[in-house]
């Protein structure tokens, strides 16, 4: 009973901030996001959960941040995206020794356009 108890605290935990990040698609009033902001670090504080309670901190360190994101709607989530994905790409393609290999690879996978038209280079 005691890991259901500890399953349902991380899912409201969880469903609480997404309503917080939801805030930036429907242009709530900077009022609700507070509101949702305070629900959310309150929930978590009360949480006997540590990794709950540290989602709470990692919210409130990025805070800043993710008003900015509430406010404009806009993120750099695009931008961290493709560099995850070109990391990755670097790892997967570690002891090759091709470097225009590297490139092209990279380059496949982060642009949809350029899929089909790009040559691999020759050894």
């Amino acid at each position: 009973m005691a890991g259901l108890r500890t399953l349902l605290t991380a899912w409201i935990a969880k469903e609480d901030l997404r309503t917080l990040l939801a805030r930036a698609r429907t242009g709530a009033a900077r009022h609700q996001a507070g509101h949702a902001r305070w629900k959310f670090l309150t929930w978590c504080a009360n949480s006997d959960i540590h990794e709950v309670r540290q989602r709470a901190v990692t919210v409130g360190r990025w805070w800043p941040e993710t008003e900015a994101f509430i406010d404009t709607g806009h993120s750099n989530a695009k931008s961290e995206g493709i560099d995850r994905v070109i990391k990755l790409v670097a790892r997967n393609a570690s002891g090759f020794r091709n470097a225009d290999n590297q490139r092209l690879r990279t380059r496949c996978v982060t642009t949809r356009r350029a899929r089909g038209h790009l040559r691999t280079a020759q050894l």
